[in-house]
């Protein structure tokens, strides 16, 4: 078992929030945009595409925000040092099409970080819509579904979600702190939170990196150079196991898991928002898990539900323990992160589903 003498007995500062506390102090993390800040932002993004250019390939310096790109510096600053997410609203999307939408987002997201690739494709700008595909399949990524996700980590240093249209009903999204799960389970069951720190099979459901095993053996919990930093998707560690060759669940490990997602699930640990059209939600990949109630759509394929999704790596973060190799490829500040296999080419795909 996991020593967890190196580890503080409290973690404190903003990162380690409350949920029900969070929800009352929504005009710190919910930032609605100005009149001029939108200006901006769409006038950043008509200038690139007069450009010609695939927007896989925008840079900051491709999307000049000479007034905006300063409070992009500081939401980097809160994502990677404060409270690990926040919601900028306003943007009016019903009003672009799908590349002036792709181009805003992806030209913010340049202003925090290098995007990564989300699939075993190279895909570094993400559609989460409902394909009909089902978690059963052990190769379908969950995102892909209408189902409930669980909380879960992506694997990124920072994700983002642009909504360009709602569901009908659910699909509400969910945010908690990995360290407030942390000092519950210090505090009730440190023998259950030691098994987190021991190495734990996740399956890469198929988008496998060359040389490498079908999953990940990267604990849910890490401590690393001042810094707790969490991994986890339930559903691929319950899937690992159809591995023969994957280190085996002990009854332990699951009463662990079971304690980590319930806490997660305590309406007084997490937070509820409900994404609208226009909003972009950022969050620190590395302290919060993130989730998503399952939805029903509209009927209508125009008006069904549509998220843009960036992985962003950001300059100035935190470095990761060497195990996270096995998932990053590289560990290098403002390179990690995405998902490459042999078949892997960059790529911004504007108007299919991923």
């Amino acid at each position: 078992m996991a020593d967890l003498g190196s580890v503080p007995e409290l973690l404190e500062g903003p990162a380690a929030w409350i949920g029900v506390e969070m929800a009352g102090r929504s005009d710190e993390w919910i930032v609605r945009l100005s009149g001029d800040q939108v200006a901006e932002l769409e006038a950043a993004a008509r200038h690139f595409l007069s450009l010609g250019r695939d927007i896989g390939e925008i840079t900051a310096a491709d999307f000049p925000l000479p007034t905006f790109s300063a409070y992009l510096s500081s939401l980097k600053d809160r994502l990677l040092h404060g409270i690990g997410f926040e919601v900028l609203r306003g943007l009016p999307v019903a009003s672009y099409d799908q590349r002036m939408a792709a181009a805003i987002f992806c030209g913010v997201g340049a202003h925090l970080g290098s995007a990564r690739s989300q699939n075993a494709d190279g895909h570094i700008l993400g559609h989460v819509r409902d394909t009909g595909a089902s978690s059963a399949n052990p190769e379908t990524r969950i995102y892909l579904t209408s189902e409930r996700q669980t909380f879960h980590t992506d694997s990124a240093d920072i994700v983002g979600l642009m909504c360009l249209r709602d569901a009908q009903s659910g699909g509400d999204s969910l945010l908690v702190s990995a360290l407030s799960i942390y000092n519950r389970m210090r505090r009730e069951r440190p023998d259950l939170l030691a098994l987190l720190f021991e190495p734990i099979a996740t399956d890469r459901r198929g988008e496998v990196p060359p040389g490498q095993e079908p999953f990940t053996t990267i604990p849910v919990l890490s401590w690393h150079d001042g810094h707790l930093t969490v991994y986890y998707q339930r559903q691929y560690i319950e899937s690992a196991q159809r591995f023969d060759s994957a280190p085996r669940l002990t009854d332990a490990h699951r009463e662990a898991l079971d304690l980590f997602d319930a806490l997660a699930n305590d309406p007084e640990l997490h937070v509820r928002m409900r994404l609208e059209p226009g909003d972009i939600q950022f969050v620190y990949n590395h302290s919060q898990l993130h989730d998503r109630t399952d939805f029903v759509d509209w009927p209508e394929p125009a008006r069904r539900r549509h998220l843009l999704r960036l992985w962003l790596s950001p300059e100035g973060d935190r470095e990761l323990p060497d195990v996270f190799r096995q998932r990053y490829g590289t560990i290098d500040v403002g390179r990690r992160g995405g998902i490459v296999t042999e078949r892997t080419v960059l790529s911004a795909p504007i108007d299919v589903a991923t």
